[in-house]
C-alpha cells in the first residue's frame, strides 16, 4: 500500500467565504455536506463540513484522475492548521508506531461512519497530520452491521 495523502482539510472562520475563495481561485467544486454526523462523538449538531473536489470522482467518491480531494470546515479552535490525511493499513498500528517514534496523539482512533477510521497526531516537530484507514463498516453498531448484512443477502 502506498502511504500517500488521500484527503486534506482546511479550517475556516467563515466556510462560505473560504469556499467562494477556492472556487474562484482554482475552480474547485465545493459543496456543503448535508450528511449526518451520527456516530461522531466529537462533533456537535452545529458541525459544518464542505466537500472539496479538486479532481473528478467515481460513484464511490474516489478520484478518477491523479489528485487529492478534501474538505473545508468551520475552525474548531484558534490557529487550527490545515491537515493532511495519510493512507495506512491500520490506524491502530501506525498510530502506535508514530507514538514510538516520538509523535503525540491528539485525537485517538475515531470513525467516519461508513467510510473509515482516522487519528490525528503531532509529529516530532509539532506538525499536525492524520492517518486514515478505509473501512466501510467503521462506526457501525453491531445491530446496523447485522441489518446491512441481511439487506445485502437479499
Amino acid at each position: 500500500m502506498a502511504h500517500t495523502i488521500v484527503h486534506f482539510e482546511i479550517p475556516a472562520d467563515n466556510p462560505e467565504r473560504a469556499a467562494k475563495f477556492y472556487r474562484e481561485l482554482f475552480g474547485w467544486d465545493i459543496k456543503r455536506f448535508e450528511g449526518s454526523s451520527e456516530g461522531m462523538e466529537y462533533r456537535d449538531e452545529n458541525f459544518e463540513y464542505w466537500m472539496v473536489k479538486t479532481v473528478p470522482t467515481d460513484a464511490g467518491g474516489r478520484p478518477t484522475e491523479q489528485g487529492v480531494n478534501g474538505g473545508l470546515m468551520r475552525r474548531m479552535y484558534p490557529n487550527q492548521p490545515a491537515i493532511n490525511y495519510i493512507n495506512v493499513e491500520s490506524v491502530d498500528d501506525f498510530g502506535g508506531k508514530a507514538e514510538r517514534l516520538g509523535a503525540k496523539v491528539l485525537m485517538g482512533k475515531s470513525p467516519v461512519p461508513g467510510m473509515g477510521w482516522f487519528a490525528q497526531l503531532n509529529d516530532t516537530e509539532g506538525n499536525l497530520f492524520a492517518v486514515w484507514e478505509t473501512d466501510s463498516s467503521a462506526g457501525q453498531t453491531a445491530e446496523t452491521a447485522k441489518q446491512e448484512a441481511g439487506n445485502a443477502s437479499r
